[in-house]
């Protein structure tokens, strides 16, 4: 059995500012996200993981080191659970992206839905799948894998059978943490968009 945790990114500039990031460089952890950082190693910490797995993006990379030196493991980086590749639309505010023709079809079609100098929707599901598969075939335990929100999406509604028009309906906040338990080719969904909730001061 794997048991794959899958772990949002925690908060960065362009997330707070409603712009898409998508594959650009330099987009890091602010404060916030920092913090959230720490508080998602913290809830992980009471698991034993064999192996923290990250997107190659800043704001993952920095995420996994705080569950990673928690555990003492080194980050492993893997492109396959980088972002979806959005093309020209990286740095586009949401606001803008909205008037696009494009934008119904990515909310209730993502199917049919391919970014202008990315990829579709259903490439890279097949992407993160395929990183998954890979590393279910190399762990028999626990792990971590640090990713950004529509990948997460895309990944657990593969494993629990949800139609790709349908993966919208899920909901990942950044620093959260969603569980997948695989056991002889059968996934289930443990837990889904779990975060650490702080008393009011």
């Amino acid at each position: 059995m794997t048991a794959i945790y899958l772990v949002r990114h925690g908060l960065n500039d362009y997330v707070e500012q409603g712009k898409l990031a998508g594959w650009l460089p330099g987009v890091h952890l602010n404060a916030a996200g920092r913090e959230q950082a720490v508080r998602t190693a913290e809830m992980l910490r009471r698991v034993k993981l064999q192996a923290v797995y990250s997107s190659p993006l800043e704001r993952a990379t920095e995420t996994a080191e705080e569950i990673a030196s928690l555990q003492g493991l080194d980050v492993r980086i893997l492109s396959g659970l980088g972002e979806l590749r959005i093309g020209r639309w990286e740095g586009l505010s949401l606001r803008a992206a909205r008037r696009r023709k494009l934008w119904p079809i990515i909310q209730r079609a993502p199917s049919l839905a391919r970014f202008p100098d990315g990829e579709s929707f259903l490439e890279a599901q097949s992407r993160i799948v395929e990183t998954l598969e890979g590393l279910r075939s190399e762990h028999s335990g626990a792990i971590a894998c640090v990713s950004h929100a529509d990948p997460i999406k895309l990944a657990i509604g593969y494993y629990i059978g949800l139609p790709l028009d349908l993966f919208q309906r899920l909901h990942v906040e950044p620093a959260s943490i969603s569980e997948l338990s695989i056991e002889d080719g059968f996934a289930r969904l443990i837990q889904l968009n779990v975060i650490l909730q702080l008393s009011p001061p």
